[in-house]
């Protein structure tokens, strides 16, 4: 089997979020692909699998971090399109409908800027109550405390400037009953290319700080249009190899846009049949 691995919301190799993608010749069990994505260590890996004419969807995707399987995955679906544009599997005129476990048919296509465009159910956060311990954990004060449809836990705080200085105690993080941790402020400069600022962080499911995350902008998008009165917004995530995600809302529905490069393609030797 074929695969990559793609450096997702990035136009540049060793930025952005890295994702492997397996191009499946035929369906694998899910402890198997556990055990790749394992040896992957990749924050996710996603594997792709061709359906029928008649079915729903083009192809079946599903993401696994080293240590567990997720409803929802966004800097991995950009690498799965992007590998699947790139290796001549689909025709950069046609729009990719992904079946999902979860999260529905996720469709993505080229936009007319050259970006890939993934249309995703936004997941806007209502508020809750701090939870005891939370601004300890992360070492700041806290402007706003919500929770999202994936159990993501949404935090504010006071600037792009504390968003840069995070240094969370990574253990205490991971006692919170939440998949990630999500902190996120205006942007310092929006006319230097971002709207809003983000760190991620999902010790839980075996990622302490991950680099780019496409599903935490199904929740920040929405969040920050409804503060700033705008639809279309860039977020910027402040990890060490960093990532910009534009957005747009519409409606129910988030068009993540980004960039991928690929930086690896070979052959998978290990046989999930055997």
């Amino acid at each position: 089997m074929r695969m990559l691995v793609v450096d997702a919301f990035t136009d540049r190799p060793f930025a952005g979020n890295p994702a492997g993608v397996c191009l499946l010749d035929a369906s694998a069990d899910p402890a198997w692909m556990q055990r790749v994505a394992a040896e992957m260590r990749h924050s996710e890996t996603a594997f792709v699998r061709t359906l029928p004419d008649d079915a729903d969807a083009d192809f079946e995707v599903r993401w696994f971090t080293p240590s567990v399987e997720v409803a929802l995955c966004g800097h991995a679906t950009l690498a799965a399109a992007h590998a699947l544009y790139e290796t001549g599997t689909v025709l950069s005129d046609r729009p990719i409908r992904f079946r999902t476990l979860r999260s529905g048919v996720l469709t993505v296509r080229c936009g007319a800027s050259g970006l890939l465009e993934m249309d995703f159910p936004a997941t806007p956060p209502g508020p809750v109550p701090a939870p005891g311990g939370l601004a300890e954990a992360l070492g700041v004060p806290l402007v706003w405390t919500g929770r999202t449809a994936q159990t993501d836990l949404l935090v504010e705080v006071p600037g792009e400037k504390a968003v840069r200085g995070l240094a969370p105690d990574i253990a205490a993080v991971a006692a919170f009953d939440a998949r990630a941790v999500i902190v996120t402020a205006p942007s310092d400069d929006p006319a230097g290319g971002s709207d809003f600022v983000s760190r991620v962080f999902g010790p839980r499911v075996g990622i302490d700080e991950d680099p780019v995350t496409g599903s935490a902008h199904c929740a920040l998008a929405p969040y920050w249009a409804g503060r700033l009165g705008r639809d279309a917004l860039r977020g910027r995530q402040l990890s060490e190899r960093g990532g910009l995600v534009r957005t747009e809302v519409r409606g129910a529905r988030v068009v993540l846009s980004g960039d991928a490069v690929t930086v690896l393609d070979g052959e998978l030797k290990a046989d999930p049949r055997s």
